[in-house]
């Protein structure tokens, strides 16, 4: 028997329902039964989705308000002591709290009587946020501390179960394995073990399953990525006594792992107690041959064979020459499946009006691939003659997507062949260049600046829209954003930053909008992922050879620099972040498509300092994120992903500073390569790890300037200039401080102006008296000596 089924579905819905029901429950403007309702007509919409695409099963626990590892973290009881929650609170107002942070307002005086008003706040920060494994997605990292304990809370998870039983179809549960959601978390205090955590955390996952199995589910997934890791002797131990224990549950477990090669975890994950495994045939192809060898007849094996993570459309003749002998291995059973969770493509592409006929050939959604999945069973059970014309159908838009002249440029490639040697260098060492730019920037210690983005307010975003639809003329949408730089430059004067931004007002997304200006890319209309909570993103279709045309962004920040004294930051994506945040070609490798896009921005570089621009950010925040899973191909890519920011960033002279940003993400196993990147200055996310994140740049020894982010600026709360001041002499006591940088964690573009202008006052003040406590310890000797 053949079966389809899927690891997981978008959960944003079609018109990003989700995102807005959330944003207005925050706001106050719908109640949390209001949200809820939301929730269930969007899982509904989706289950018939997968109902009528022929799904042999209704997936269900991928839905998430927020994040589904933190679902995990209330599922099992674990929510950290430090919220202080009471049990009288609903489990969905903790559950944002979580993600967003709590605080506790109150009139802040900053010092000298001058009573602005500023709201300040105490209380307790969000958790910790990072990327799920080489995924721009983000999810919340539980905290794990000597008083963690367990303690089972189904009843939302059961309550989904039985929404979706009512449709009449058999359902599968999706849990991160125990053995995953204790990797994922964090220790928060010495001698933490977290696998020392699994025997509390054992008996829940069986209680769980047993529940499940009461209300006549028959399999439940369990999600074991850490399997395509390099993972310790002690996890790699633990899976086989954890399976063996859930093995004796009377409900079939399909294990899951997706996004890596099994590698050396092949033969455990074959020979582990369950009913079946799932493997990442997109990602691991080359592996298949191995599970078939290894994993025993009795055991269901599905086949990830349709791309979870890109919009491509599946090469079905391919596909089947893979299935057909798997089947005839399997005796004719045999599950299939995208690779990983659609959660990671648009829920649909087929109908997407800005996408041309001939690339809505080429593309397919979450949609789509349930089609796909469904075309490659009849294939396999009636024979091609039985979908010849789908299958031609499919074949003649491969083929045309592999052959369009639209696809390849001539010159980009001549210009890559004759790139000069030493094209990836500065001209002087990282000293000399230090020297030169603080001669010509004249900055104060600890200098003050931000990531980028200042808020897209309502108006903003109106007058972009007007201009998209025809309604604004080119020249009137230009002085609109022309005004809202000069208001933000003079926010930024008014608070007394040193290095200001021009705050990105014409910028819908960060890539998108590099994107829209180069050659080799095309824009969805509709084509939205959640990145985190309500963030969604729609990454642009990186299909062709890139190059660009003109100048993206020189006449914004000559206009911003015009209107200030002080240095002004031209605000460009990096190549690598460009790569990642788009669905890419996949017809040659990364690494050429890499160094087009570095070619593309080391151009724009050198436009905007030959306008006068004295400060560039290269935003490489996506650098970490694309980092392989198995250490072995770290090298690969470390090289080629470096060498493509330096052939972007080292065009310039000596005294232009070049900066790069970074977010989200563990850099303490590759700060040798983020060093080779020699960008002067690096930004880092750190106040929501308490900086721990840095300490690995101290004990490293990072040799140029580090700006670690003295706040959260994806939480509304507003940190008091004493909780900074905090943090920046953490960071003092590992980075010398003539070397430390002040800044928020990110861009601001989603907060609001009052949040923005009342956090960036206290990181002012911050900076300022680190500052005076700094030139007091400078001058204490001199002054005992007098005395």
């Amino acid at each position: 028997m053949i079966q389809t089924h899927i690891l997981g579905f978008p959960r944003i819905g079609a018109q990003r329902e989700l995102k807005f029901a959330l944003e207005r429950h925050w706001r106050g403007e719908i109640s949390a039964d209001e949200l809820d309702a939301t929730g269930r007509t969007l899982r509904r919409r989706h289950w018939e989705q997968q109902r009528d695409a022929g799904l042999s099963f209704l997936t269900v626990g991928d839905f998430a308000f927020y994040d589904q590892v933190a679902n995990h973290i209330q599922l099992f009881g674990c929510e950290p002591a430090r919220f202080g929650f009471s049990a009288a609170e609903p489990a969905l107002a903790r559950h944002f709290t979580m993600a967003r942070g709590v605080a506790h307002t109150l009139t802040h005086t900053h010092g000298d009587g001058c009573g602005c008003g500023a709201p300040a706040a105490s209380g307790t920060p969000a958790l910790e946020m990072t990327k799920w494994f080489d995924t721009n997605y983000h999810y919340l990292v539980p905290e794990f501390t000597a008083d963690t304990a367990f303690a089972l809370a189904p009843q939302r998870l059961l309550a989904e179960l039985a929404e979706a039983q009512a449709l009449g179809l058999p359902v599968k549960p999706i849990l991160l394995g125990p053995l995953t959601f204790l990797w994922l978390g964090k220790a928060k205090a010495e001698g933490i073990d977290r696998l020392g955590l699994l025997d509390q955390l054992l008996p829940l996952y069986v209680d769980l399953l047993t529940r499940l199995a009461a209300a006549g589910v028959q399999w439940v997934q369990l999600d074991e990525p850490i399997l395509g890791l390099d993972l310790p002797a002690a996890w790699t131990q633990a899976f086989e006594r954890t399976y063996q224990r859930l093995a004796k549950v009377d409900v079939s477990v399909l294990l899951a792992t997706y996004f890596s090669p099994l590698q050396t975890n092949l033969p455990l994950a074959c020979r582990l107690p369950v009913a079946g495994l799932h493997v990442d045939a997109v990602r691991a192809l080359d592996e298949l041959p191995a599970v078939l060898d290894a994993l025993p007849l009795d055991r269901e094996l599905s086949i990830g064979i349709v791309d979870g993570r890109n919009i491509w459309r599946a090469d079905l003749d391919t596909a089947l020459a893979h299935l057909r002998p798997a089947l005839e291995r399997r005796g004719g059973r045999l599950w299939l499946a995208p690779s990983c969770s659609l959660l990671h493509v648009p829920l649909s592409l087929a109908n997407d009006a800005s996408l041309d006929a001939e690339l809505r050939r080429w593309v397919a959604g979450a949609a789509e691939k349930l089609a796909e999945l469904q075309l490659l069973k009849r294939a396999l059970l009636k024979g091609d003659d039985a979908v010849a014309g789908e299958l031609s159908a499919a074949r003649t838009a491969t083929d045309e997507q592999r052959h369009s002249p639209r696809v390849t440029n001539p010159a980009v490639a001549q210009r890559l062949r004759q790139m000069p040697a030493g094209i990836d260098r500065r001209i002087s060492a990282f000293a000399r260049r230090q020297r030169l730019q603080r001669k010509r920037l004249k900055l104060p210690p600890l200098p003050t600046t931000t990531i980028g983005s200042f808020p897209q307010t309502p108006a903003i975003r109106a007058a972009r829209a007007a201009h998209k639809r025809g309604e604004l003329p080119a020249q009137a949408y230009r002085e609109a954003m022309q005004h809202e730089i000069a208001q933000a430059v003079a926010a930024q004067e008014a608070l007394g930053l040193d290095v200001l931004v021009h705050g990105e007002a014409e910028r819908n997304d960060m890539v998108e909008y590099f994107a829209e200006q180069l050659q080799g890319y095309a824009f969805s209309a509709n084509g939205w992922v959640q990145s985190y909570g309500s963030r969604c993103v729609k990454p642009p279709l990186l299909f062709g050879d890139v190059s660009r045309p003109a100048p993206m962004t020189v006449e914004w920040a000559r206009h911003a620099q015009s209107l200030t004294q002080r240095p002004m930051k031209g605000m460009l994506t990096g190549p690598v972040t460009m790569l990642q945040w788009s669905f890419v070609r996949d017809d040659q490798p990364r690494a050429d498509t890499a160094l087009q896009l570095a070619l593309a921005v080391r151009d724009e570089v050198l436009d905007l300092e030959a306008a006068g621009i004295a400060v560039i950010q290269i935003d490489e925040p996506a650098l970490r994120e694309g980092l392989p899973l198995r250490r072995a191909q770290w090298p690969d890519y470390l090289a080629w992903a470096t060498r493509a920011f330096r052939v972007a960033a080292s065009g310039v002279r000596d005294d232009t500073q070049v900066h790069t940003h970074m977010c989200y993400a563990e850099f303490n196993d590759i700060l040798p390569e983020i060093a080779a990147l020699d960008a002067d200055v690096i930004t880092i996310e750190t106040s929501r790890s308490d900086m721990a994140l840095l300490q690995g740049f101290g004990t490293f020894r990072y040799p140029n300037e580090i700006g670690p982010g003295v706040y959260d600026i994806h939480s509304p709360r507003v940190p008091a200039a004493a909780e900074m001041v905090r943090l920046l002499r953490k960071a003092a006591e590992v980075v010398p401080a003539d070397r430390l940088w002040v800044n928020p964690d990110c861009g601001l573009k989603t907060r609001s102006w009052p949040e923005t202008m009342a956090a960036l006052r206290e990181m002012v003040q911050a900076a300022q008296q680190l500052r005076h406590e700094l030139a007091r310890g400078a001058r204490a000797p001199a002054e005992t000596a007098e005395a």
